[in-house]
């Protein structure tokens, strides 16, 4: 969630309209993440899709790079962002508080694939959580802190040359939109970076090619393999 105001689901910069496809990634069914590793050579991560980040306003390569791991086991979707940065910080400790005004990595899902609703939720390095549902109403788009992830787990680290972020979203905490029923949904990454002595940087799996990131219609497609063995 950037600074800027949320932005009608259907408006796509009429500039770049047509200029990108949109990316596609499958999704596959992995062994269930423990909670306790956040190795990316660990047999969970390895076996996952890998998605690489782009700058949010240009689609050109960012400043320093982000790698999402992406899963799905049995009843949860899983995913550990890798971020580079030399220096990762944030001082927000308290669930639900403004997190998108400091470093963080955030999920964007919208399961049904119908632009109505989706849901957000945001990681930052010290591991606070920030989850909320946008729903589109006929003045625009709203935020409700409301709604709660249940059954959420998280877990961040650090790196050699940045952070990381690790989550499990059980399926039921969405709705009834288990893979088995919802093959295909409509989603989105990204991740603020905010280094003390240079610019703000936007980046996502999807860009969006506006200064937020709350553009539906610009939300890639996730799907899940091997949904007929649940």
């Amino acid at each position: 969630m950037s600074k800027s105001s949320l932005t009608s689901p259907d408006a796509d910069p009429p500039s770049r309209r047509h200029a990108d496809t949109l990316p596609q990634v499958v999704c596959p069914k992995t062994a269930r993440w423990d909670f306790a590793s956040l190795d990316a050579l660990n047999g969970i991560w390895a076996n996952c899709a890998r998605i690489s980040f782009r700058e949010n306003l240009s689609g050109r390569i960012p400043r320093w790079g982000t790698e999402l791991r992406l899963g799905w086991s049995g009843d949860v979707l899983q995913g550990l962002y890798l971020c580079q940065d030399p220096n990762p910080w944030a001082t927000k400790t308290t669930r639900d508080d403004a997190l998108w005004e400091e470093e963080v990595v955030e999920v964007f899902l919208d399961p049904f694939g119908d632009s109505l609703s989706y849901f957000e939720i945001e990681i930052n390095p010290l591991n606070t959580v920030t989850d909320l549902v946008i729903r589109r109403t006929w003045t625009g788009l709203k935020k409700d802190f409301k709604w709660k992830c249940d059954g959420l787990v998280t877990a961040c680290g650090t790196l050699a040359y940045g952070w990381m972020a690790a989550f499990q979203i059980p399926f039921e905490s969405l709705g009834d939109c288990h893979p088995t029923r919802s093959p295909v949904w409509r989603a989105n990454f990204s991740r603020i970076d905010r280094p003390k002595d240079e610019p703000l940087e936007l980046s996502a799996w999807s860009p969006t090619l506006v200064n937020s990131f709350h553009v539906p219609g610009r939300f890639g497609r996730l799907r899940f393999d091997q949904v007929e063995d649940p």
